[in-house]
């Protein structure tokens, strides 16, 4: 019994040195021919598909074969698991670290004890954004920080009379919830530094949300999978 006790962890540590190996020259081979075509590659991994193996860079997840001949660009999806398993990788590899997020930049909102934590991108003329607002009258026990990030046409002025209101949160709730234009005032508004932010972040499209263990959901939720996401996202 221990000699094939012993028989399998020399297996199994063999399979874990071929795969590094074949990870470590997929990654050479990468950089050295196709490093201007994808960026630089952080990591390179098995995936789930035997065969296949997943490249990951700044900001993107790409697979390609052990001889790194070919490079796929698109989702994975575990039909029975009905799950897009690219989709979910990404989440975990591109996480913030939502201490370090600038919140002073953010409108803050408390509802309830403010026990759960979200912060969001969110334009005033983005049809989603709205929808989200509706939602999150039904979501309690959180704290919300609002970066507001005007990317679509007529935004900036918006943002700007929001940011500039002595409430900003009911400013912004107004605006978002019953159409009230806010007052046209000035004042400094940060946001250059939330653009510049939200590139770092790879914002490309409101609303973004950012969970508090750094998860990021890009799009809408509906009110029911945002509670869930919250006590599964702490």
């Amino acid at each position: 019994m221990f000699r094939t006790l012993l028989l399998l962890l020399l297996t199994i540590s063999f399979a874990h040195a071929e795969t590094d190996k074949t990870a470590a020259s997929i990654k050479e081979t990468l950089k050295n021919n196709y490093e201007q075509l994808i960026g630089p590659v952080d990591q390179v991994n098995k995936s789930p598909i035997p065969g296949l193996y997943e490249v990951v860079t700044s900001d993107h997840i790409f697979y390609t074969d052990k001889s790194a001949q070919f490079l796929i660009d698109g989702s994975m999806f575990d039909l029975k698991a009905r799950k897009n398993i690219t989709d979910a990788r990404a989440r975990q590899l591109f996480a913030v670290d939502f201490n370090q997020l600038p919140l002073d930049l953010a409108i803050k909102k408390v509802k309830g004890d403010g026990s759960r934590k979200l912060a969001y991108f969110t334009d005033p003329n983005c049809s989603y954004c709205k929808k989200l607002e509706q939602e999150l009258t039904n979501v309690n026990n959180v704290t919300l920080y609002l970066f507001l990030y005007p990317i679509f046409d007529g935004s900036a002025e918006k943002v700007q009379g929001v940011w500039c209101s002595a409430d900003k949160a009911k400013a912004w709730d107004e605006l978002m919830l019953n159409g009230v234009l806010p007052t046209a005032a000035k004042c400094d508004v940060p946001t250059n530094k939330v653009m510049a932010l939200g590139k770092s972040l790879k914002v490309n499209g409101t609303p973004a949300l950012i969970f508090a263990n750094g998860i990021v959901n890009p799009g809408y939720m509906p009110a029911a999978e945002l509670n869930k996401a919250l006590d599964n996202n702490k």
